[in-house]
């Protein structure tokens, strides 16, 4: 139960393999813009096939911390490292128009050879949507704009022709996706909410859930299955997955002076703390629940010592666990 597989498209379709793939900063540090993609390359170039995919999450701005485009940078990504798949973790649905976002969708599935992925939730920091000038509803609304986007993104890669839609927060006449995908593009949902995971349920491929330790995880994973039985979905058709901050180190110590010394907000429990061994263990804890898909901000990289603890010691400890 083991894949150190890059994302080249060609094996999306596969399931209940253990994935890693590379979460990302923001943005770049302050003054210092070129940090962003140097770093990028040089992490990359030290994990090569231990993860298959980048991820970038989609913020206008955060903490104060210059802050990157989610859908500019993925672009770059599919054109720069071509080994690897790209997604957002997660796009906001409020801040891109559906049906464009279908387009943008099904372009950079095609211009890349087909390692896209669509992660989407229902939106939720309010301070963007507030600066930005975005209509801010409340969560019940967001969440029922999320499924509408859903099922138009779905309409729009697979329905030949021009597609209609009139929706109580979206509607389309006679909105138009050519080129379809050249593959089917894999949907993420992301959130805990009871709603929200009812939509993955329905829709999604993969369903994520960040910043939570295995007791609120397991939590939310037993309403995602329940959802899926109820519409008689197989569960093994969904991926699980988590996304946080990994912090590795020699000894326990040098682990939490690496990984505990950012924001207070992020605190042991809601993260992979520890030696190679410690947090091969408290990863196998979830991949023995269902989680096999580990999108992780690897807290240090591109320091030497940094990524050979995570390909030399974690990934081998995770294959003979």
């Amino acid at each position: 139960m083991w894949s150190n597989r890059r994302g080249n498209g060609k094996d999306s379709e596969e399931r209940h393999m253990v994935d890693f793939g590379l979460g990302l900063p923001a943005g770049p540090p302050p003054g210092d813009n070129a940090r962003f993609t140097d770093d990028l390359a040089a992490t990359l170039g030290k994990l090569g096939d231990t993860v298959r995919s980048i991820w970038m999450t989609d913020h206008f701005f955060w903490d104060g911390a210059p802050t990157y485009e989610a859908w500019t940078v993925l672009s770059y990504l599919a054109a720069r490292f071509p080994d690897y798949e790209v997604g957002p973790i997660v796009l906001g649905q409020s801040y891109r128009n559906p049906a464009l976002l279908a387009l943008m969708g099904a372009t950079l599935q095609n211009l890349s050879g087909g390692r896209f992925i669509m992660g989407i939730g229902a939106g939720w920091k309010e301070d963007e949507y507030r600066a930005y000038n975005y209509p801010y509803p409340e969560p019940r609304i967001r969440v029922q704009q999320l499924e509408e986007q859903l099922i138009i993104l779905k309409r729009l890669w697979e329905e030949p022709g021009k597609i209609s839609f009139d929706g109580a927060h979206y509607r389309l006449a006679d909105a138009w996706c050519e080129p379809k995908p050249q593959k089917p593009i894999p949907i993420l949902v992301g959130g805990g909410g009871y709603t929200t995971m009812k939509h993955a349920a329905k829709y999604a491929d993969i369903w994520n859930l960040p910043d939570k330790p295995l007791g609120p995880y397991l939590e939310r994973l037993a309403i995602l299955r329940r959802h899926m039985e109820a519409i008689g979905r197989d569960p093994a058709t969904m991926r699980c997955s988590w996304f946080g901050r990994l912090a590795l180190g020699k000894s326990e110590a040098e682990a939490e002076a690496r990984g505990l010394s950012r924001a207070d907000k992020w605190t042991r429990e809601n993260a992979f703390v520890g030696t190679p061994a410690q947090v091969a263990e408290q990863i196998q804890a979830f991949i023995e629940q269902g989680c096999d898909y580990f999108l992780v901000d690897i807290i240090g990289a591109p320091d030497e010592d940094v990524c050979g603890l995570f390909t030399e010691e974690l990934i081998p400890a995770l294959k003979e666990g």
